[in-house]
């Protein structure tokens, strides 16, 4: 055999050797890295808007979710309404009265922590995108559609979502 084709043979499997150990090292430090560690907020929340919370003195954003801004309003039967103050009223409602407890694993831009929240056995993000108050973002597309099919909430009438909304009027 030519002599440069058994040298480029012996440098293909030396790199395929090398690409293989570099792959299990990877592998090997990918598992026994830590979890990441949540930290826990237990409490009286109250809302600020209808995705985002106080509660324990530090600001919460509900992961995976969307609602609509404070001062968003959207079309039912034709006429406008306050849709994202009534999205905060129903946050508001559905922490009422009760301890809040949520889980939080990172922090966004605006220095919020993004967690997820329960009241009791119930997911506060998930009912806000089944009872229609919030979009998925990332999360929870099959309540989406559910609410959506059922015309829950914002599906009950015609309304931009948050993230195009916010495009257009809160521009810097």
């Amino acid at each position: 055999m030519n002599p440069i084709l058994q040298a480029a043979r012996r440098s293909r499997v030396i790199d395929l050797a090398l690409f293989g150990l570099i792959v299990v090292a990877l592998l090997v430090v990918v598992a026994i890295l830590p979890e990441p560690v949540a930290t826990t907020l237990e409490g009286r929340a109250r809302p600020i808007d209808g995705d985002s919370l106080v509660l324990e003195g530090s600001e919460l954003r509900l992961q995976g979710i969307d609602a609509p801004e404070a001062r968003q309003s959207c079309t039912r039967n034709g006429a406008a309404w306050s849709c994202g103050r009534e999205a905060a009223r129903y946050l508001a409602r559905l922490m009422r009265g009760s301890s809040v407890r949520c889980d939080a694993y990172d922090k966004d831009q605006h220095s919020r922590w993004l967690a997820t929240c329960w009241v009791g056995d119930v997911e506060i993000n998930r009912r806000l995108v089944e009872q229609g108050w919030a979009v998925s973002f990332g999360r929870y597309h099959a309540a989406e559609r559910d609410a959506q099919k059922a015309r829950r909430g914002l599906w009950a009438g015609e309304f931009d979502r948050p993230s195009d909304w916010r495009a257009e009027h809160m521009r810097n």
